[in-house]
Order: C-alpha cells, then sequence, then structure tokens
C-alpha cells in the first residue's frame, strides 16, 4: 500500500535548483558588462602606461624665428682635429688607442721602437761621467800645485829656492786652471749630449696634443711611422686622427649672389640631415672675407647655440639664415612645428602636455613658413606641444614626454 506514496515523491519537483540558476547568471552578465565597459575606456587604463610621444616647446614668433632669408647645406666640422703623428721616424711597437676612445691632453698614444735610441742615450751619460772624472782630477792636481806654489813663493823669499822654480810653479798652475776651464766645457758638452738622447727617447713616445675624441685609427704594431710621407706607400704619417669635440661648427658655401643676405650674428636654423625634425639654434660666426672663384661661393661659419652628442663631424646639414620676423605678426603669437597640428572637424588643433596628460587646444593661425605654423592664440609661448604621437590621441590621455 505504501509503494504508490514513494512514486509521487519522485515526480515533485526540486524548486531549490531553479532558485540557484538565477544567480549565476548575473554574475556572469556583471563580468561581460565589467570588461566591455574597460575595453570602452581604452588600452591605457586597463594596462596603466602613458603613451610615449615626442614634444616640443612653442616660441614666440620674434624671437630668432623670423622670416628664411636664405636656405643653404653645409656640413658639420671640427675647428680642432689633428692627425697625430711623430717627431722621428720609426717603428711602432705598440698602439694604445681605438676609434672612439675619448684621449685627455699629454696621454700616451704610441710608443716608437727606442731600442737604438736608448742605446745612444746610455753611451752618452757614460761620457758625461768620464768628463766628470776627469774633471775631478784636474782639480786634484790644481789643488797639488796651488800648494806647490806657496811653498816655492816662500822658499824664494828666504833666498833657498830660485826665481826660476817660483816661474816653474806659477805656469804650472795657470795652466791646470785652463785645463780645468777645457773640462768643465767637456762636462757641460757631454751634459747636453745626454739632454738631446732623452729628447729623442721622449720623442718615440706619440701623445695626444689636446683632449678629444679618437676619429680613427691608421698604424698597427709593426709599421713604419715618418712625420714626412717617404713616397713608396709603406711608412704611415700618422697613428690616429683626435678630434676636439666641443670645437664643431658648421661651414656652409653661399653663392656669393646672395651673401649680402647673411651677416655676423645672424640667427640660424640647422637641421641634421639625420635628424631631419630637430631644429638646432644656431648664429653666424663668421663670414670668411675671400671668395672661392672655382664654385663662386663664399665660405660662412655658424655656431651652435648648444652643442649635443648627436652632432658628429662630417655629418650633413641644412641651414636656415633667418632675417627680420614677417610684418603683420600678431603679438604674443607662437610658432611650432608644422608636424604638432592636427586637423579636426575642420578645425586645426594641437596637444600640449600638461601635468602628464594630453590637453586638446583648438588653434588660431595666421600662416604657415617651411616647416613651421604660427599661432596667434590657443598656445603660449614655452608650453610643450606633441609633434609625434599616435593619432588616436584623446582629450587626457595620460602620456610620458621624449623632449627635443
Amino acid at each position: 500500500m505504501n509503494q504508490p506514496n514513494h512514486n509521487l515523491e519522485e515526480l515533485r519537483i526540486d524548486r531549490s535548483e531553479m532558485n540557484a540558476r538565477p544567480s549565476r547568471a548575473w554574475i556572469w552578465i556583471l563580468v561581460v558588462a565589467v570588461i566591455i565597459g574597460l575595453l570602452a575606456v581604452g588600452p591605457g587604463v586597463v594596462r596603466g602606461r602613458a603613451v610615449v610621444v615626442r614634444t616640443e616647446a612653442a616660441r614666440e614668433a620674434g624671437s630668432g624665428s623670423g622670416r628664411t632669408v636664405l636656405n643653404a647645406s653645409g656640413y658639420v666640422v671640427a675647428r680642432r682635429e689633428a692627425t697625430v703623428s711623430s717627431k722621428v721616424t720609426g717603428k711602432v711597437v705598440e698602439v694604445l688607442v681605438e676609434e672612439g676612445m675619448k684621449v685627455e691632453e699629454n696621454q700616451v698614444l704610441a710608443r716608437l721602437d727606442d731600442t737604438n735610441v736608448k742605446a745612444s742615450l746610455r753611451l752618452a751619460e757614460a761620457e758625461l761621467e768620464a768628463a766628470k772624472a776627469a774633471r775631478a782630477e784636474t782639480r786634484a792636481r790644481l789643488d797639488e800645485a796651488g800648494r806647490q806654489l806657496r811653498r816655492i813663493t816662500a822658499l824664494t823669499a828666504e833666498k833657498v829656492a830660485s826665481p826660476s822654480d817660483l816661474d816653474r810653479a806659477e805656469a804650472e798652475v795657470n795652466a791646470l786652471k785652463a785645463h780645468l776651464e777645457l773640462q768643465q766645457v767637456q762636462v757641460s758638452v757631454a751634459e747636453r749630449q745626454v739632454a738631446l738622447w732623452q729628447q729623442q727617447l721622449d720623442d718615440t713616445i706619440i701623445r695626444a696634443p689636446f683632449s678629444g675624441i679618437a676619429v680613427s685609427k691608421n698604424a698597427q704594431p709593426g709599421e713604419m711611422i715618418s712625420p714626412i710621407s717617404a713616397g713608396g706607400g709603406f711608412t704611415r704619417t700618422g697613428i690616429g686622427t683626435v678630434v676636439d669635440m666641443n670645437s664643431l661648427e658648421i661651414e656652409v658655401d653661399v653663392n656669393e649672389s646672395f651673401i649680402n643676405r647673411v651677416q655676423a650674428g645672424q640667427p640660424v636654423e640647422a637641421t641634421l640631415d639625420a635628424y631631419p625634425e630637430w631644429k638646432i639654434p644656431s648664429k653666424v660666426l663668421a663670414i670668411i672675407p675671400t671668395a672661392d672663384r672655382q664654385k663662386s661661393t663664399v665660405k660662412v661659419r655658424v655656431k651652435f647655440d648648444q652643442l649635443d652628442p648627436r652632432m658628429l663631424p662630417q655629418m650633413g646639414v641644412k641651414v636656415a639664415f633667418r632675417g627680420a620676423p614677417e610684418s603683420g605678426t600678431a603679438s604674443g603669437a607662437v610658432v611650432v612645428s608644422k608636424a604638432a597640428v592636427r586637423q579636426d572637424g575642420g578645425r586645426a588643433v594641437v596637444f600640449v602636455v600638461r601635468d602628464g596628460r594630453a590637453e586638446r587646444r583648438t588653434l588660431t593661425t595666421s600662416g604657415t613658413l617651411d616647416q613651421e605654423v604660427t599661432i596667434t592664440t590657443g598656445v603660449a609661448a614655452g608650453e610643450r606641444v606633441v609633434v609625434e604621437g599616435p593619432t588616436t590621441l584623446k582629450e587626457g590621455a595620460r602620456v610620458r614626454e621624449k623632449k627635443t
């Protein structure tokens, strides 16, 4: 009779499982919503990383950023550059310099074979010692002759010695004095001979003439080196070349037809071919007062306002000689690179970096010259604007500056 009741219990619905399923579903819905929200904000928030951008400072339109009156090209050169050689001809036994090495003034760069010079120096030193010994012997004999002269003089006064004995004693003393003077001169000659060979020994050591960077190494141990060209092609004329990096400047050949646009002290904007986006403030140092009749050019020296390790000798460089600012430039106008200005909805905008965040600014521009844009409103002088960054850069994005 109890069997039917048991079957009815199996048919009963378990309400606890149905109540648990909705709670699990809500958890998954919340997880998906959070992920979608984070993706909408951006990957920079998820990762916590700042976007790397390159920036530059906005400059006043009237401070050295006037119109370009002349464009030219030239090369970076060093005013102090020397191919270091020896004063004597000899065989190289040691080279202590490598390309790119920083050297100090009087630092040893190489050594030549000094075997023969040392032998000659030892011979000269021995001759000097012999001359000094001979001089000492003569001095001793002179002292003895002087005492003998005093005795003969006393005996002559007592009529014991004859006048001829006195004459011989005086002659002996005078002869020894003359011989001593001669030997003194011989000692001086021997000392100078030693100094000469010592100097030749020092000449086998090649030193840096000034502090700088070694840019080339031209000799190896075992090669012959000479201060003059031997003509046969087997003798080197230098150990290497040292450049004073603090003397770097620009040499530009300006066509003589346009040299009237250049004057000493004139502001210049230089651009290295290796770094086309890097604008380097410079100024005209000097105009060489002669022309090249073959090229019809005049050489102009341009000085960097500030040196940088990226500047290397013989680099190609383009220079823009600046004149007075163009008339009509508004007061308070600034200049930025053309690469900093973007177009957004038909308006010119830039991103200014402030407190590690990108701040979008709408601009009013008054013109474009070469690779620069003159801005009348929107950016103040000294503010750092983004000149290179992702196209998706947004207002308020975290940024990290890579300044130029």
